[in-house]
């Protein structure tokens, strides 16, 4: 196979077949794997799955962690080779640890990824089947139709009424028409009407295309290359980065001065070096990554048994923070399943005429599937002997409406049928119950009273209309003028049951519901009234389009329905909400909601989805529910919460230990403990919190929406490691003053006691609520166990001597548990007074 020329739109059909090495007919399927191995996956960047070593060696990611390193192995070389082994081991340890967790993290997350992955219909040994976009390869025949995802840079073969949305591309908002044919080379990418390109999407419209290019062979490959553009940063990637910060200041004013102190008072250097660079790992939430890693898969994981699959786990933080959610009413609020109420005439009346002309136009239909066609269809069988389908013109955004041309007795007629305002205003005369014809404008009053009954009433109202076309053998949009309106087609779709009581559960947990439909005011009014919203406030697309960007953000805030929206309005929508402050998820699935649902901070949609909106999807929901939603929502906030319960013991009892030790490294002829007892502590108290994402949740952290709060860190940051640096002082004065223990009794009675209050801490800073009342998880309390049982019974071991501990006298444990015991009760009653004070 010999690619074509990089302007394949100007190569003629046949001879970029050949070049390509395929037919109309498609690839043999034993080629296809072939050209899979030579080509790569259909993707602009490899799946961000990272091998093994390169996780492993991502855990060194941190420059302290690799100074550390790089000091053992001074030390060896100058000092202690010993002392430097032992540093160097448990530095690979802790690597070792988060390595496991998060390789395991994004195993899990792979698993669930492949359910939702895109696919696409493509011929293969003649015959159509359906693949995952990633594995087409160039000489691949796709069939395309509206709302499809284009799978790669393709040449059209056949198409019918193509339009395609290229807006990534080109910057046109509007769909572009496409069709077969050969250009010339240097014809304008917006204008390659015989051209697709992977990054778009099929507005309306079918077709059969050849696949070219594909992944970063692609034009919108080559632009990605070039641009690199790093995704928007999430409110939750936000917040880790500025909690970053917080520690980062923190840690090198602490260490810096540490360093220099010990210094000036004649230490060994390398000593004074490994000490404060040690200091400095026990002061930085090394697991953090891990952490996050490790809560949020397990969020997905959790998420997925209630059928919510995350595509991007940052999403799941985010949908915890969600405070306003946008949603169309159709088969999230209602049934989804649309229903035939009636066809009626003029004068409202019950009409054959009008069911048979809403019947072939839906009969005939080939464009892209839909609940309304497919509800005429059903609602009755007729007999079309006789007829004949003769030319389409699809439905597209800009029209709403869609047009067939049918044949019987050697007569074309054209039937249409499309939104209500859009129908009339392509007539010029309409038909009475009677069979008698006045001008339009003589009963447009009339039509428009029938149509606000009829809505107010929760009916959806669509229009039907018809024009003798006599031999005309093709028909197109400039041929839908001067028709006749025959009548109504009136459809419902009924509210979901329990949907009030779902509604009112997102309004407990501080999500506001937002209605974002293309219906008409008085039916978006009936279905709010019908699902709960005893007095909706409405906004309409037209007074949205006459409002500055300013008047959409104040007046959003007081709106609970946006009716009679136009897609391009959705976005705008979105963007208004974002910039008053909160955090906004969409729910959509369709063609037109790919922009929205990119704008949003959470974007959702539905496997049934359409290809575009499926990936344009932060979240993708395996059944549509806004009950669905809820129980997603639940799980973002459990995920958030147990990824602060780490943040609060990082910064308060290892923060008020470290701190303590730096402090009390200025008054005592020694280090109170040397660097490998630091790495070791820092290593222990790290092992309880792998297991914080299968801890319970108190409930008041589920109740509303929260965000990173700095302030509020900094606050019990200062308050519980103050609290600790007490007890830790108090050790410090039992130890030397009281029990008058040596160098080696003293840093093994601080490592026991430090161990053991930054493990026990976790359990009481957990829950806002009393830790005697709140269970913890049994996966964090036995962690917790196993490392206060390790914690007691390392120094008698072996590997006492070579971390430099020994066998306290009896006498110390009974002082330390009491201390340990005080620290905590203390630590209870502080909480209390804390929370009372300090809202998050």
């Amino acid at each position: 196979m010999a690619l074509p020329s990089p302007a394949f739109w100007s190569v003629p059909e046949d001879e970029l077949l050949g070049a390509l090495g395929t037919s109309a007919r498609g690839l043999a399927s034993g080629e296809t794997a072939e050209r899979l191995a030579r080509c790569g996956y259909n993707e602009l960047r490899a799946e961000s799955r990272v091998s093994a070593l390169a996780l492993f060696f991502a855990q060194f990611r941190s420059s302290i962690v690799l100074i550390l390193l790089f000091a053992a192995g001074l030390s060896f070389f100058l000092q202690d080779p010993t002392d430097a082994l032992i540093i160097v081991a448990i530095v690979l340890a802790s690597a070792g640890l988060g390595f496991w967790q998060e390789r395991g993290a994004a195993d899990a997350v792979q698993r669930l990824l492949a359910t939702v992955r895109t696919r696409t219909t493509v011929m293969r040994d003649g015959r159509p089947v359906e693949v995952a976009a990633r594995t087409i390869v160039p000489g691949d025949v796709v069939l395309l139709s509206a709302g499809d995802a284009i799978p790669g840079d393709c040449r059209i073969l056949q198409s019918k009424d193509l339009y395609v949305v290229e807006a990534t591309l080109t910057g046109e908002t509007f769909p572009a028409e496409k069709a077969a044919g050969t250009l010339p080379a240097e014809t304008p990418l917006a204008r390659r009407a015989s051209a697709l390109f992977l990054g778009t999407h099929v507005a309306s419209g079918a077709a059969t295309a050849v696949v070219v290019h594909t992944g970063k062979s692609t034009e919108f490959g080559a632009i990605s290359e070039r641009l690199r553009l790093r995704p928007p940063e999430t409110e939750f990637e936000r917040g880790v980065r500025r909690f970053g910060y917080l520690l980062a200041e923190v840690t090198l004013l602490l260490v810096v001065g540490i360093f220099a102190i010990n210094v000036y008072l004649e230490r060994p250097v390398i000593e004074a070096f490994l000490f404060s660079l040690a200091l400095a790992v026990g002061l930085t939430p090394q697991l953090l990554p891990a952490i996050i890693s490790v809560n949020l898969a397990h969020g997905a994981r959790r998420m997925a048994v209630r059928k919510v699959i995350v595509r991007r786990l940052s999403s799941i933080e985010n949908l915890g923070s969600m405070d306003v959610l946008c949603s169309d009413k159709t088969g999230t609020l209602t049934e989804g399943l649309v229903r035939l109420h009636s066809a009626v005439a003029l004068d409202g009346t019950p009409s054959e005429r009008v069911l048979r002309f809403a019947y072939l136009n839906a009969f005939y239909e080939s464009g892209f599937a839909n609940p309304i066609d497919e509800a005429i269809r059903s609602y009755q069988k007729l007999d079309l002997a006789g007829y004949r389908k003769v030319d389409e013109v699809p439905y597209d955004f800009v029209r709403k409406r869609l047009s067939i041309m049918i044949a019987k007795d050697g007569t074309n007629l054209m039937v249409t049928k499309g939104a209500m305002l859009e129908v009339v205003a392509a007539c010029d005369a309409a038909e009475s119950a009677d069979g008698s014809v006045s001008p339009i404008a003589a009963v447009r009053a009339e039509i428009d009273r029938h149509f606000h009954q009829l809505s107010a009433q929760g009916l959806r109202t669509l229009g039907v209309a018809y024009r003798a076309m006599g031999g005309q053998a093709h028909i197109g949009r400039e041929d839908e003028v001067g028709m006749t309106f025959a009548g109504f087609l009136v459809l419902f779709d009924p509210p979901k049951a329990g949907i009030v009581e779902t509604i009112a559960e997102l309004r407990r947990l501080g999500v506001a519901l937002k209605i974002i439909t293309g219906d008409n005011r008085l039916l978006a009014e009936t279905v709010g009234r019908q699902v709960g919203l005893a007095a909706p406030r409405v906004l309409t697309g037209p007074e949205l389009r006459r409002m500055s960007d300013e008047a959409v953000r104040h007046a959003l805030t007081e709106v609970d329905l946006v009716a009679e929206v136009e897609p391009n309005q959705k976005e705008r929508i979105i963007l208004a909400l974002k910039k008053s402050g909160h955090v906004v998820g969409y729910l959509g699935d369709g063609i037109n909601d790919a922009s929205a649902l990119h704008a949003a901070d959470v974007g959702l949609s539905v496997e049934g989805a359409v290809d575009v909106a499926k990936e344009a999807a932060d979240i993708v929901l395996l059944e549509r529910s806004l009950d669905v939603i809820v129980s997603g929502v639940r799980e973002g906030r459990t995920t958030f919460a147990n990824t602060l319960k780490y943040v609060f013991m990082a910064t308060s009892a290892n923060f008020g230990n470290m701190f303590s030790m730096a402090g009390v490294s200025l008054f005592l002829p020694f280090l109170p403990l040397l660097p490998k007892q630091i790495l070791l502590t820092n290593l222990l108290t790290d092992l309880p919190e792998m297991a914080i994402a299968t801890d319970r949740v108190d409930t008041e952290w589920v109740e509303r929406p929260r965000r990173w709060n700095i302030q509020f860190i900094r606050s019990f940051m200062i308050v519980f490691g103050a609290l600790s640096s007490v007890f830790d002082f108090l050790t410090f004065g039992v130890l030397r003053l009281v029990l008058h223990a040596t160098t080696e009794q003293f840093r093994t009675g601080w490592f026991v006691e430090s161990v053991l209050s930054a493990s026990l801490i976790v359990l009481v800073v957990r829950s806002r609520g009393s830790c005697f009342r709140t269970r913890p998880g049994g996966a964090l309390l036995a962690a917790t166990l196993l490392v206060g049982v390790v914690t007691l019974v390392l120094p008698v071991t072996p590997v006492a001597r070579l971390m430099g501990f020994t066998v306290p006298p009896l006498t110390f444990l009974p002082a330390l548990a009491l201390i340990v015991v005080a620290y905590l009760v203390s630590a209870e009653l502080t909480k209390r007074v804390f929370y009372a004070r300090v809202r998050y």
